[in-house]
């Protein structure tokens, strides 16, 4: 298991994808919200990232992964009929405790080459050492809020959300889909897509500010701190800051899925 450095800062190839209404309904109905959630804005990088991470780092090290970090900046909608194009690059290689995290950066532009997202993705290795120091971590938000929250915010997980998640975004990573082989890798079973439980996330901040268009997301970040398994409830507490909202999810009073959640809405 290991890295290569050297790849650090070397874009990869760019990759078209063309929004549509079939794509939209079908992230929709996925994470059990309406067309337009800003987390589909990794249905078209997608496809960059996978081979971003396996620039970097090898098959051995990937069966290690999990999605520790995400954030995103919506600058237009991803509405049906635009081309867009993304490229990842690998910003970091950060040597961590018990592990190893890679930042991805990608970038989605319209034909025109005007930027409609921009994300950040964090991986990592659990229990892969290294001794790298490349680069700089994502931009976070830890939570600051304190006191009672503004809402709290429960959403069921369906025992099927993985397969209809990974069918509808493309990430097809087995730890989500197949309990045997999570076991290989430490996991009690297969786990919700990080990027699944972030949307259910961001609904239930959009539900607590009043807000029902998810096209009105326009910031939003987030630690993923534990798992979430299928067929469990997902609650969100919901505070109002300066600026944004921020959040925290978790199961049952004790177990925290999400942390430093941070939303701006337009």
């Amino acid at each position: 298991m290991s890295f290569e450095t050297a790849a650090i800062g070397r874009p990869g190839p760019a990759r078209s994808y063309e929004v549509t209404e079939e794509a939209l309904g079908a992230y929709a109905a996925a994470t059990d919200d309406l067309p337009g959630g800003p987390v589909f804005a990794i249905v078209p990088a997608w496809p960059t990232i996978a081979p971003s991470s396996r620039s970097v780092a090898s098959e051995g090290a990937r069966r290690q992964v999990v999605h520790y970090e995400h954030a995103l900046v919506v600058h237009r909608p991803l509405d049906a009929g635009r081309v867009l194009v993304t490229r990842a690059t690998p910003v970091a290689l950060l040597s961590r405790p018990n592990g190893t995290s890679l930042v991805i950066r990608a970038e989605t532009r319209d034909e025109d080459g005007e930027l409609v997202t921009e994300q950040y993705v964090t991986e990592f290795f659990r229990g892969v050492e290294t001794s790298a120091m490349v680069g700089e971590r994502a931009p976070s938000h830890p939570q600051t809020a304190d006191g009672a929250p503004l809402a709290t915010v429960t959403h069921p997980i369906q025992d099927d959300q993985t397969v209809r998640y990974a069918a509808a975004s493309g990430d097809d990573f087995a730890i989500h889909l197949d309990d045997a082989f999570a076991q290989t890798v430490g996991l009690p079973g297969r786990i919700v897509h990080g990027l699944c439980t972030l949307a259910h996330a961001s609904r239930a901040v959009r539900a607590a500010a009043g807000v029902d268009d998810p096209r009105a997301v326009r910031r939003l970040s987030v630690r993923f701190s534990a798992p979430l398994f299928p067929g469990e409830t997902l609650t969100t507490d919901v505070w109002r800051v300066d600026g944004g909202y921020e959040f925290s999810a978790r199961v049952g009073d004790d177990r925290v899925v999400l942390k430093d959640g941070w939303v701006e809405v337009a």
